[in-house]
């Protein structure tokens, strides 16, 4: 990470903490990632795409970051996963008892371990929705409990898991799998979004792996699957749950940079304000009865 910036280049007035509602804390964290390395320049690049996106949304006809946008420091801890797990989860939790919208940047899935922790022990009955190319399920992969492979384990054991676009996985993944709430790639059906919302408690938390999205559009990450989800259709589910549930948080991971590829960069960065965009429009919403 570079000299700290305002998060987008925001005037100062919106980004001090004592003012901002929102927290992002970048995770500059590619530890345990078995493929292509370079999960860990995703935070910046990010960054960077940010500072070049316009700050009006036309859909919601808002300007989300005079709501206030704070850039923590980033969560540099790395000497093992195990560490780096708790450093997210204690970061995210002070934040969040500061009454924050917190949420995250990474950097590989194993994040989202300790996000997920802190926000499970803040929110009652808490569900985690996953959109990922991967299942991520696994009890533990290459010595570790808290690697990428495993970025939703703990959250199956221990919140209400719903899995989205998941496309690729091991065998030894369905022990922990529940398959009625799991909505795999080749096999969205018409009202798969409708199901998907009925099976979700009322605090949800979003945890967005970049690779859930086709590689037609969202090229640089990790582990790039065919087959994926596509902008329009993400954001119909995101709009979704956001006029239907309260969204608690979020984190965005597995942004691989290519310094020959800047089309993945602006969509993480217009992901991300889409879904603040969206948080701030319904945060009043009651769309319990919205046939949208």
């Amino acid at each position: 990470m570079t000299t700290k910036k305002n998060y987008a280049g925001i005037p100062d007035k919106y980004a001090r903490l004592d003012e901002a509602k929102v927290v992002l804390i970048p995770v500059p964290y590619d530890g345990t990632s078995t493929w292509q390395k370079g999960a860990d320049k995703g935070p910046q690049a990010f960054l960077e795409a940010s500072e070049n996106m316009e700050l009006y949304d036309i859909e919601t006809r808002s300007e989300v970051y005079k709501k206030g946008v704070y850039l923590a420091p980033p969560v540099t801890e790395n000497s093992s996963p195990e560490k780096m797990v708790d450093t997210v989860y204690k970061t995210t939790k002070n934040y969040i008892q500061q009454e924050k919208f917190v949420t995250l940047f990474g950097g590989e899935h194993s994040i989202s371990i300790g996000t997920i922790r802190a926000f499970n022990e803040a929110f009652e009955d808490l569900t985690v929705v996953q959109i990922d190319a991967h299942a991520d399920l696994r009890k533990e992969y290459e010595g570790s409990t808290c690697n990428h492979a495993c970025a939703v384990h703990e959250a199956s054991k221990t919140t209400n898991l719903i899995q989205v676009g998941i496309r690729s996985m091991d065998v030894e993944e369905l022990d922990y799998m529940d398959e009625n709430q799991v909505y795999f790639a080749h096999d969205l059906y018409e009202d798969w979004m409708d199901d998907a919302i009925g099976q979700m408690t009322p605090n949800v938390f979003l945890t967005i792996d970049l690779d859930a999205f086709d590689p037609s559009i969202l090229p640089s990450t990790g582990t790039p699957e065919p087959g994926g989800l596509f902008w329009y259709e993400t954001l119909d589910f995101l709009r979704m749950i956001f006029k239907k549930k309260n969204v608690v948080g979020f984190d965005i991971v597995e942004l691989c940079p290519n310094s020959n590829e800047k089309s993945s960069d602006f969509l993480a960065a217009k992901l991300y304000y889409k879904m603040l965009s969206y948080k701030f429009k319904y945060e009043d919403y009651d769309g319990e009865d919205d046939d949208e």
